[in-house]
Parts: structure tokens; sequence; C-alpha cells
């Protein structure tokens, strides 16, 4: 199993990184789906599936039933920039299931446990620390 790189955003439009040794415990959960944070180590929090992409940079897609890539003509949404109103254009998109190829999943909170994700991250001091050494 590769890496997986999963980005939390929170309703304040921060967002934190973590990366994950397996995809196992994810794998087969779809976009819009939802689940308990100690799934990747973060107690207390419930999370929901936005979306991702594989391994080849291709975003995940709702509504792409299969568990690979599909060629799909489409004039708007996920993966698609229509210059024309109007225009369709075949774009290739990953499915809308996390499984073993797929690189990175966007998450965002659901449900907020007892500790900030800044504090979990360690992200509040660092960020503090490397204002004032730039001053």
């Amino acid at each position: 199993m590769a890496e997986v790189k999963v980005v939390i955003g929170e309703k304040t439009g921060k967002s934190f990184q973590k990366t994950l040794e397996s995809s196992e415990p994810l794998i087969g959960r779809k976009i819009g789906d939802s689940f308990k944070g100690d799934l990747i180590g973060i107690s207390g929090y419930e999370f929901l599936i936005t979306g991702g992409s594989d391994d080849s940079g291709f975003p995940m897609r709702k509504g792409i039933k299969t568990s690979r890539r599909a060629r799909i003509l489409a004039h708007s949404g996920t993966g698609v920039k229509v210059k024309v109103k109007g225009k369709l254009i075949r774009k290739t998109v990953a499915s809308e299931t996390i499984h073993e190829k797929t690189n990175q999943i966007n998450i965002k909170v659901s449900k907020e446990g007892n500790k900030k994700l800044a504090e979990l991250f360690g992200k509040t001091e660092e960020a503090k620390e490397s204002k004032k050494e730039k001053e």
C-alpha cells in the first residue's frame, strides 16, 4: 500500500494535512460518507469525505460508480471547465469510491472533538514563532 495524503478542512477555512501509511481503513468509502476520526488517528472528531484524486492526479467525481477511472462527457462540475456555455467536453475522472490507487483524500470536519485541530497538529506555536523570526 502506498502512502495517502488526507487533507482536513475546517469551517474557518484552515486546512491540515496528514499522511497515512495505508489507506486500508478508508477503502470502499465514497464521497459523502461520514466516518469517525479514530480511523485516521484523530479521536473525538467525525469527518465527511468531500473528494480527492488518484495516483495520476485525476479528480474524484461523485456519481462515477466504478472502481477505476472513467471518461465522461460533461459540461460542468468537478474536473471540468468549459469556456463556451453549453459545450460538452470529454474528461477523465476518478471514481467516487476510495480504492488502492487513491493518492489524496479531501475531508471536512462534521463534528468537532475536545481539542482544536491546530493544537493536534501543533500549528499555532510554529506560526507565531516563524512570524517573530521574520521581523
